[in-house]
């Protein structure tokens, strides 16, 4: 059991409406914090979206989410886990873009993200545009290549825009395979769907052995039946989680750059996670939240519940 320094303010001691927040208003532990050591799982925010392709606003994501958070509370509804008092947990601040320089902004990113691993910190980020999850697979991954889970409507495995060579939120992974940040053995790809340019990104899955899993498919055969697999493909050795909300059907979550019609509900995209149990998941990011879509916060709110069912997953894997 954690000492009391890492337990979230209750709302019996401060309304969820008033105080500062931060995520599940857990405490403030910035670097240079005199507990800072003591972390082991921090939550981070990334607040960048220069690798948009289209429209503009995950940069916002993490400080809505932060505001939304504030309803979690201490304990998961089915499987009775109680993360912050199984886990040292922490909100460790945001990751200072740098927001005219992408380059800069990755490279401060990597740096960031070597150091958490150097000291043994594992991250749950908040987005940010998916981009943010290739500094931080290169900040962590640098040993031994990790597997994946990944949720998404899109498998953002796709080569560089217009011919040229530049990163955006539609790369990252076919980045990260090719650095040999990910065993693309390891990977699965779940609920991607929608319009296409061409099959590329499709081919080079193939070519490389990623397992993708369409909505079709999810749907046909299940949750559970597609999640068995997936802890199959990715085994028990270390493997990042990474989920896009615009997974999630755009009726449930609106509040995203590039929504695709189709998708699971509320209830089904929690079950993906919870289906996640058992897996050596050692760092994870929820990405792609874009308030300016969503004036209703729901997206936000979905977002903060689903770092939830991730940070219970992270804590039993400890």
């Amino acid at each position: 059991m954690t000492d009391t320094f890492f337990r979230p303010v209750s709302g019996m001691q401060m309304p969820r409406f008033a105080g500062i927040p931060t995520f599940m208003r857990l405490p403030y532990v910035p670097e240079g914090h005199p507990r800072e050591g003591d972390v082991q799982i921090g939550l981070v925010g990334l607040p960048w979206d220069g690798g948009v392709s289209n429209r503009p606003g995950p940069r916002h994501g993490p400080r809505q989410i932060r505001d939304y958070s504030t309803m979690i509370r201490a304990q998961h509804p089915v499987t009775g886990i109680r993360p912050f008092e199984a886990a040292r947990c922490a909100d460790i601040g945001d990751v200072g873009p740098n927001p005219v320089d992408n380059p800069d902004t990755l490279a401060r990113f990597e740096r960031y993200f070597a150091s958490l691993a150097q000291r043994g910190v594992r991250p749950l980020a908040a987005g940010g545009d998916h981009l943010c999850t290739l500094p931080v697979l290169r900040g962590i991954a640098r040993e031994k290549p990790l597997g994946l889970v990944h949720f998404d409507s899109h498998t953002d495995l796709f080569p560089a825009y217009f011919g040229g060579t530049t990163l955006t939120h539609g790369n990252p992974f076919r980045s990260a395979v090719e650095e040999g940040l990910l065993d693309p053995r390891r990977m699965i790809q779940i609920g991607i769907r929608g319009t296409m340019y061409d099959a590329e990104d499709r081919d080079f899955a193939r070519a490389n052995g990623i397992r993708i899993v369409t909505i079709e498919e999810m749907f046909d055969r299940g949750i559970p039946d597609v999640m068995a697999e997936a802890r199959e493909i990715v085994g028990q050795d270390p493997a990042y989680l990474s989920y896009d909300i615009d997974f999630v059907d755009p009726s449930v979550a609106p509040g995203t750059g590039t929504p695709e019609w189709g998708g699971p509900n509320a209830y089904q995209s929690m079950q993906v996670v919870r289906e996640c149990a058992g897996l050596n998941i050692v760092a994870a990011d929820l990405v792609e939240v874009s308030p300016p879509f969503d004036q209703t916060g729901g997206t936000a709110w979905l977002a903060a519940s689903l770092m939830f069912e991730i940070l219970c997953v992270m804590v039993a894997a400890l």
